[in-house]
This record gives C-alpha cells, sequence and structure tokens, in this order.
C-alpha cells in the first residue's frame, strides 16, 4: 500500500528571509508538512525583489518558497505579533532567520518558544551563532563564504572566487532540515521537542572538511587549482575538437594504465616513471595534462566521452546551466514538473528525497505575498471585526483574491 507523505500532519511557522530559512522550509513543505511563511507586509520576503527572471518573479524565491501558505502581518504591531504567536503555539515546528537579536526582541527566539510550548521544535539560524565576537556580525552568503574559508580553495592559482551557487546559504539550510527532522524523531520517543541552533558559519565550515583537515594536520591547504584536483592527476577538464569540454578523473595507477593504452594510445605511459603513479603524475602535472589533451583534442566531446567509457575512466560534460535543464538524465527519470506561481506554471524539478512506496511530492504554488492571510488570521482566532481592524490599521495588506496563485 502507498504511504503517506512522511510529514503529513506536521505544521510549520516559519518567520523567514532570503535563502537559509526558506529553503528549509521549502524541504519540510516538499515532505508533506503545512508550511506558513511569516513576511512583512511592505514587500514581504526581501528574496522577492531580488530578480524578475522566473516569468517575471525572483528567481530565488520561486525556488525556496513553493508550496507554502503566506501571511502578510506587521510583526511591531502587538495585534499582528499576537496572531502569530497563536499560530505557533498550535504548530509543530517554528523556524527563524532574522538578524541577530531581532527574533528575541519579539519573543520569538527558540528558547522563549520551546520553554511556552514544551512540544515545539524551534529553530534559530543565524550567520555566526548566537554568542561570540562574530554574533551580530551582517552575514551573507559570500561574506560567509570567505570567513569559513571557501573562497580561498576555490577559482585558480592566481584568482579566488567564490561559489557560483549561495554555499553558506544551502548547507545551513540543510543542516536545519535535518536538525528538523532529527528533533520530531526525538520528540516521538520523549514527548518533548526543544530548540535547535543552526550557524551559516558552522555549516559551511562542516563543509570545508576535506581542506581543513588537509591544512590543520598536513600542514598546508590544499592549493587552487581551477577544475583541476590538489592532490589527484589527471583530474581536469580538457578541450575537444568540437568546441566542447570533457572533465575526467583517473583515481589510481590501474585506471591511468587503461587511460594510457586505450585512449591516449601511449601504453608506455603507464611504466614511465614520471607517470605511473599519481604522486608521480602530480608533481609534473603540467606534462601530465599535455598529454591527455593532446589525446582528447582529437576527439569532438561525444567521442570523447565515449572512448573515456569504454577505458572505464570516470568523465563527465563541462556544462552549461541551459544543458543541466536539459540534461537526458534527468528527462529520463521525469524529474520535471509544473508549478503554479503568480506567473502562471514555472517549470522546476521534484526533490531529491524520492519515496518509491508513497505519494510523489505535492509541489504546492509559490504564494503571492499576503495570499493566505485572511485565512490565517481567522485560523488563529481572530474575529471578521479585528481582522477588519487589522486591515484598516495596515497591520495586514488587503484582503488577497482566492486563487491569486495562478496568475
Amino acid at each position: 500500500m502507498s504511504q503517506p507523505p512522511p510529514l503529513e500532519g506536521i505544521t510549520v511557522v516559519a518567520v523567514e528571509q532570503a535563502v537559509s530559512a526558506p529553503f528549509a522550509t521549502r524541504q519540510l513543505a516538499d515532505l508533506g508538512a503545512r508550511v506558513i511563511k511569516v513576511e512583512r507586509p511592505d514587500g514581504g520576503d526581501f528574496a522577492r525583489g531580488y530578480d524578475t527572471a522566473a516569468g517575471g518573479l525572483a528567481s530565488h524565491f520561486v525556488w525556496c518558497n513553493r508550496g507554502k501558505e503566506s501571511l502578510a502581518v506587521d510583526l511591531k504591531d502587538p495585534r499582528g505579533l499576537d496572531a502569530v504567536r497563536r499560530l505557533v503555539a498550535r504548530a509543530d515546528v517554528f523556524v527563524q532567520n532574522l538578524a541577530q537579536g531581532a527574533a528575541a526582541r519579539l519573543g520569538l527566539d527558540a528558547a522563549t518558544l520551546c520553554a511556552a510550548h514544551p512540544r515545539l521544535v524551534a529553530v534559530d539560524i543565524s550567520g555566526y551563532g548566537g554568542y561570540g565576537p562574530y554574533a551580530h556580525k551582517r552575514a551573507y552568503d559570500m561574506l560567509v563564504q570567505c570567513e569559513a574559508g571557501l573562497v580561498s580553495v576555490t577559482g585558480t592559482a592566481e584568482q579566488p572566487v567564490k561559489a557560483g551557487i549561495p554555499a553558506a546559504d544551502v548547507a545551513a539550510a540543510m543542516y536545519a532540515f535535518s536538525g528538523v527532522l532529527a528533533a520530531l524523531l526525538r520528540r516521538g520517543t520523549t514527548g518533548r521537542g526543544g530548540p535547535v541552533e543552526i550557524s551559516m558559519l558552522e555549516s559551511l565550515a562542516e563543509w570545508m572538511g576535506h581542506p581543513l583537515h588537509h591544512g590543520m594536520h598536513g600542514g598546508e591547504a590544499p592549493e587552487r587549482t581551477g577544475l583541476a584536483h590538489a592532490v589527484i592527476a589527471p583530474y581536469d577538464a580538457y578541450p575537444t575538437a568540437d568546441g566542447g569540454q570533457v572533465l575526467l578523473s583517473v583515481q589510481n595507477d590501474r585506471e591511468w594504465q587503461r587511460l594510457a593504452e586505450r585512449v591516449l594510445g601511449r601504453p608506455e605511459l603507464a611504466e614511465d616513471p614520471a607517470f605511473a603513479t599519481n604522486k608521480a603524475r602530480t608533481a609534473n602535472r603540467g606534462r601530465t595534462d599535455a598529454v591527455v589533451a593532446r589525446a582528447l583534442a582529437r576527439l569532438d566531446t561525444a567521442g570523447a566521452v565515449a572512448a573515456l567509457e569504454e577505458a572505464g575512466i570516470a568523465c563527465a560534460r563541462l556544462n552549461s546551466v541551459a544543458d543541466l535543464a536539459a540534461h537526458p538524465q534527468l528527462a529520463a527519470r521525469d524529474r520535471w514538473r509544473d508549478v503554479a506561481t503568480p506567473a502562471g506554471p514555472l517549470r522546476a524539478m521534484l526533490p531529491p528525497i524520492t519515496f518509491p512506496d508513497g505519494p510523489e511530492p505535492g509541489m504546492g504554488a509559490v504564494p503571492a505575498l499576503g495570499e493566505h492571510t485572511g485565512a490565517l488570521l481567522r485560523e488563529a482566532g481572530l474575529t471578521a471585526a479585528e481582522v477588519a481592524e487589522l486591515h484598516r490599521d495596515g497591520v495586514v495588506p488587503a484582503e488577497h483574491p482566492p486563487g491569486g496563485h495562478l496568475g
């Protein structure tokens, strides 16, 4: 029999913005949780204004906010804050990533909420943690990438570069997501929820494990090597005859022997002391890369990939974003769905967690700002007169028309 969505029946309230908290709660929504997103009435989550690339909507927002209900309310007004507290009192999970100290001033920090609601799992996401000399530092993704040392190991020997995705935000989001799941599992046996603390710096520092341990215990951090690997050769992208690039990775000396014999046409290199071992190939990286590059330059991209795969050498095309959107593996596995948004349906990928014995993830609509405000205020117990008063005083925006997400 088909099982229900794993988080069916779980309600999440999130006072969230940008990427780290919204991406974490989107994972929960994808697994069946009900997610109530609390936004400012004057523009909402500021990620709504990052760009207009997704059919007129912000690409970050569309990516991180499907399947949620939007409650637009002014938390600085005691009436608006009270409405949110009422919803939290009935929720299973609360997540916030406001500026350091802001949630505590509102009484929405994890410690305060968990003291009042023992079954609640409450998550504080911050840039650098709740205390320490960096606690109140602004923590945008690129800044944390720099503080965590990611930029120092990414790029070429001449130029460090940031990751092309918000790596610090995504790292924090995924630890928040897994932290919520662990806390809910614990609640199932103890009956108590509890606070969960996540920092972007510590999350990304964990992802820096290889260069960190290499540097701490080996004496120096790996050098920046572009697409090459700091301690393995050949491991790089090489141009092909039709203008493409193919990345290959030789993980051991047996693979080098196969590459030399079957692709390079130079079987003698398997025994040549300058190339026979990974240590030698890395020390002679320039010569190693040159001999591989000459061989692949004679082949087109498809031919190079075919030759490498036939020889049992790990390889990949150096794809663009457009290539990813048209990737044959994603198409073959039917990973694309249409998601409703205020701008109409937009294509999005199914989440990577798949439950073959359960229903497909709901891939719910991306909400318009305040789309569910009226219904959520009534759910919180406000009377029609009280809701009208909040509208009149600008604590919440005018009622959003039903079905506004359909565009």
